[in-house]
């Protein structure tokens, strides 16, 4: 016979285990790039101080430090520091093909090359633009939602200070935070699963823009069931 205070504890326990599936946990140790890898481009990457930088290089493109793991439903949150003369951001639910592949998108085909990041990014825009948290699908279709109608969201960036992102993935729902400001707020089913990476954005031959920073720190991540 089960005893009648083993039926308790027995709830209480897969409570805690379903809760502690549910915690936020680290995605980056503060001290190396352990559990990411680099796509695409070659821009340079490095963890100083609990904080991973990216920073320019010429005659590359568009460089990505991604996530081993690929995530599908999540909750997303981290912060960043950004040059106010480049144009940065995360990536999530996003994928590269190790070899060059083609595939149909809203009816049309695409190509993408071998190693090629694309998927849906966090726009990170310290340009007077100031598109800072819309969505962006890098590689494919371009913009999915600006920020050209939320002006609280636009204001909401801080201009050389660390700004806190949110990102919530649910089922085709898609959700972004700037600050604590909603920003993005879209519904689209192309992409369920995907890595996060972070993006240095590739500047060609701009002997300017050579050795811009962007960096990122307390990446945490929630699994969502």
């Amino acid at each position: 016979m089960i005893s009648r205070f083993l039926i308790p504890l027995a709830i209480l326990s897969c409570t805690a285990t379903l809760q502690a599936a549910d915690e936020m946990v680290p995605l980056f140790d503060g001290k190396t790039l352990t559990g990411w890898e680099q796509h695409s481009g070659t821009a340079e990457y490095r963890v100083q101080d609990g904080v991973i930088i990216g920073k320019t290089v010429p005659n590359t493109g568009n460089s990505f430090l991604c996530t081993a793991k690929k995530y599908s439903n999540f909750i997303l949150e981290l912060e960043f520091k950004v040059d106010p003369s480049m144009n940065s951001g995360v990536q999530f639910r996003s994928n590269y093909y190790t070899k060059e592949t083609e595939v149909e998108i809203a009816g049309k085909k695409k190509k993408f090359p071998a190693d090629r990041v694309h998927g849906y990014q966090f726009e990170i825009d310290p340009s007077p633009r100031a598109y800072t948290g819309g969505i962006y699908d890098e590689g494919r279709r371009g913009w999915l939602f600006d920020l050209k109608n939320n002006e609280a969201a636009r204001k909401a960036f801080k201009q050389g200070e660390w700004n806190q992102i949110r990102i919530e993935c649910r089922g085709d729902s898609l959700k972004t935070f700037l600050n604590g400001v909603a920003a993005a707020d879209l519904k689209d089913s192309v992409t369920a699963e995907g890595v996060i990476a972070l993006q240095v954005h590739g500047i060609g031959k701009n002997q300017a823009a050579v050795g811009k920073e962007v960096m990122w720190k307390n990446i945490r991540i929630q699994e969502l069931k």
